[in-house]
Formats: structure tokens, C-alpha cells, sequence
């Protein structure tokens, strides 16, 4: 062996130059190697999996429940102007927004064949009054006449039967003049209600207001039937207008009328208009299966901004509480994730050796009991169990329970990867 091999070995520790070491302390030195590379790794899986808690400061305040509805801006008194009579439109007298007052014509019809027949009427009635004036003339000579025979029957110069067709003509001018009196009425009856078809030939304002439509032009042959043509149609009062939502049956049981209530339009983004429930309907309506009912808003519109068959979204205060404790919404859905792990190995009817080798899933729901709130107080975390009121969707009234203002209550959690 060459003195390059030997240095070799006795750098290495071999061949006979070597010193030999217990088996034990080995062992031990590999244990000790271990357990340091094990609380490294503990203390970095700590670090790792650290939790810290999203909180929000219960506080004391006031709240607003509302209930949301959308609908329509409509005209509080409308009316829809017709023609009760067939024709042809002779003249339009009114156009679109123009301002009219009740019995303003609105428009006419062609008379002339409706003339005409009221000259038939007043001709037959010139007729019946001079039948009638004749019928007089007859039954005052019957009458002188009667009279005459009646004295000459009393001194007995002429025969009783003279004196009874005397009396026979006398009843029948009497009748003549009945009857004639009774064409009259009736010629009159018939000339007033020819009257009373020419004057629906001239269509007039039934309301004080303003002509929203016009459906209707010069030429154009209106034809009456059950299904009246509709000519016109009127607002009686556009500074006077009403909100007609369609509110939630959900929602119905909070509202009544004379709550207040706000309402948007898109025709103006910052404007906020003011409103009051003035009623609330019984009926219901029913749309692809979802039951609403109507609830009818006043609104001023003194300023004439709003206009009929805008679409309008309100808000109306269904609820107002002033000075009480409030908490967020999301503190009562927050339940730390062995509350839940728990609940869910109860409900399933344990765990055992499976459920605490199977890791949970990530994100998985937090909301145990709406009736609980944890909170955050100093490093560790309580349950507290409450009573809560009412709700305006991002915060709930606190009744009941250990929870102050000030207090943090946890709202949700971040999990260390």
C-alpha cells in the first residue's frame, strides 16, 4: 500500500488507525436531529395556520327599515274622451299638452246629415202644433154650437136628437184637440232628442285639464259601438299625481297608509321626491306566480318634473328606532369552523377516527344560529347568546344579551395558508 493511500485512510478513519465509537451515542444523536427538525417544523406550521378574526364595534344608533317597491307615476284623475255618435271628424280643436276646461270642444263631427234631420223634426213639429190649433178651432165651434141647440132643445123648437149629435160633436173636438195636443208632445220629444244627437256631434272637456293623447285627425270616420272609440285622454291635475306600486305580499303586513315614503325616477338621479301611502289595496295580482299587491302613493308634483307612466322605485318606511344597539348582519352569521365541524359530526352522527384526519372544506359555511354572536375579547373569542329586534338588512337590533357599544364582534375570519 503506497503512502498516498495510507494518508487516505487515516483521513477517512479506516483501517486500524481508526477510533471506534459506541452504537448508542449515534442513535441518540439522530434523535436529537429529529426532534430539533420537529419543533421547527410545529413552530412553523403555527406561524402558518394563524387566524385573525375581521371585527366591527357593536353601537348604539338609530335604525330604518324600508320596504322597497317599484311602479308607475299616474294622473290622480284621468279621463278618456269618447264619441257616442258615427262620423266623420270634421274639426280637431286641440293638441297634445294643450290645457282645456270643462265643456271646451274638443272636436266636431260632420252635421250635415244630422242638420237635416233636425229640419225634418222641426218641421213635423210645425205640423203637430198647427193640427193642433186647428183641432181648438173645431172644438170651439162644437162647443157654440152645442150651446145653440141645447136652448132651442130647452124651448122645444128643434128635436132631442139634434141635440145629441151636437153633444156626440162636441166630445169628438175635444178628442181632436187631445190628440193633437198629444202629436205635439210628441213631435217635441222626438225634435229634442235629435237635438240631443247633434249637440254629441260636438265632443267637449268633461274635466278641467291638460290633453295627454290625442288619437284622432280631421277625416278620420269614428264609428260608435259597445267598445267606444277613445278620442282623447285628459289629466285633471298633473301637479297632483299618484305612485302605484306593486309591493310583495312578503312585505305587505309592514306597510299602512300614512307611512312616509321616498321614491327615485331615472329621468333625475340625485332627485329624491317625497311621498304618503294613501291606500293600500285589498286585491291581489298575480304575475308568473308572484303575488303583489297595489299600494297607491300621493305626491306633489307642484313643479311638473314628474310626468304620467314614469317608472319609479320607493322606499317605504315601514319601521324607525332611535337610540338602540346595533350589530352587522354578518356578526349573526359568523360561527368559528369547530362549532360547525362539531354540529355537522352530531348531525351525522359522529366523527370518529375519519372526521379528525379529514380536513374541512375550505370556505365552507360559517352561519350556525342567527341567535348567537361571538365576540372578540382581548386574544380569545365568546359565544354570546342574544335576542335580536328588528332588521334593516345590514344591521339588526340587539334586545337582549351580554353585548355592549364598543364591543367587537367578529364578522368573519382569515385562516393562515
Amino acid at each position: 500500500m503506497n503512502e498516498t493511500q495510507r494518508e487516505i485512510e487515516m483521513s477517512l478513519g479506516l483501517g486500524k488507525a481508526s477510533r471506534s465509537f459506541p452504537a448508542w451515542l449515534g442513535w441518540v444523536g439522530a434523535a436529537v436531529l429529529l426532534g430539533a427538525l420537529g419543533v421547527w417544523w410545529m413552530q412553523q406550521t403555527e406561524e402558518r395556520s394563524g387566524v385573525v378574526y375581521v371585527t366591527e364595534a357593536a353601537s348604539r344608533g338609530n335604525l330604518t327599515v324600508t320596504v322597497t317597491a317599484t311602479g308607475t307615476i299616474e294622473p290622480t284623475n284621468n279621463v278618456e274622451v269618447s264619441s257616442e255618435q258615427t262620423g266623420t271628424i270634421a274639426e280637431v280643436l286641440v293638441d297634445f299638452n294643450d290645457r282645456v276646461t270643462s265643456g271646451q270642444v274638443l272636436a266636431k263631427l260632420d252635421t250635415v246629415q244630422l242638420n237635416a234631420q233636425l229640419a225634418v223634426q222641426i218641421a213635423s213639429q210645425a205640423v203637430a202644433e198647427a193640427q193642433l190649433a186647428s183641432a181648438q178651432a173645431s172644438l170651439l165651434e162644437a162647443q157654440a154650437d152645442f150651446e145653440v141647440v141645447k136652448q132651442l132643445d130647452e124651448r122645444g123648437v128643434t128635436s132631442h136628437v139634434n141635440l145629441i149629435t151636437s153633444q156626440a160633436a162636441l166630445n169628438r173636438a175635444r178628442a181632436g184637440v187631445a190628440s193633437a195636443q198629444a202629436n205635439v208632445d210628441l213631435t217635441q220629444a222626438q225634435l229634442d232628442a235629435q237635438q240631443a244627437i247633434l249637440d254629441k256631434a260636438t265632443i267637449v272637456s268633461p274635466i278641467n285639464g291638460i290633453v295627454l293623447d290625442r288619437a284622432v285627425d280631421v277625416g278620420q270616420i269614428v264609428v260608435a259601438s259597445l267598445s267606444a272609440p277613445e278620442l282623447f285622454t285628459i289629466a285633471e291635475d298633473l301637479a297632483q299625481m299618484e305612485l302605484q306600486v306593486d309591493v310583495a305580499e312578503a312585505d305587505i303586513g309592514r306597510i299602512a297608509k300614512g307611512d312616509s315614503a321616498s321614491f327615485t325616477v331615472d329621468a333625475y338621479d340625485d332627485a329624491v321626491f317625497p311621498a304618503e301611502i294613501s291606500m293600500v289595496r285589498y286585491a291581489s295580482e298575480s304575475t308568473d306566480g308572484l303575488v303583489t299587491y297595489k299600494a297607491i302613493l300621493s305626491v306633489d308634483n307642484e313643479a311638473l318634473l314628474l310626468r304620467p307612466g314614469m317608472t319609479a322605485t320607493a322606499d317605504i318606511i315601514a319601521a324607525h328606532y332611535e337610540d338602540v344597539l346595533l350589530v352587522p348582519n354578518a356578526a349573526l352569521r359568523f360561527a368559528p369552523p369547530q362549532v360547525i365541524e362539531a354540529e355537522i359530526a352530531d348531525d351525522e352522527g359522529g366523527g370518529g377516527l375519519l372526521g379528525l384526519i379529514m380536513p374541512s372544506r375550505p370556505g365552507a359555511a360559517r352561519a350556525v344560529s342567527d341567535h348567537t354572536l361571538w365576540v372578540l375579547r382581548g386574544k380569545d373569542i365568546v359565544e354570546i347568546t342574544i335576542e335580536k329586534g328588528d332588521s334593516d338588512g345590514l344591521h339588526t337590533i340587539i334586545l337582549a344579551g351580554e353585548v355592549q357599544a364598543g364591543d367587537q364582534v367578529i364578522t368573519d375570519m382569515i385562516e393562515g395558508q
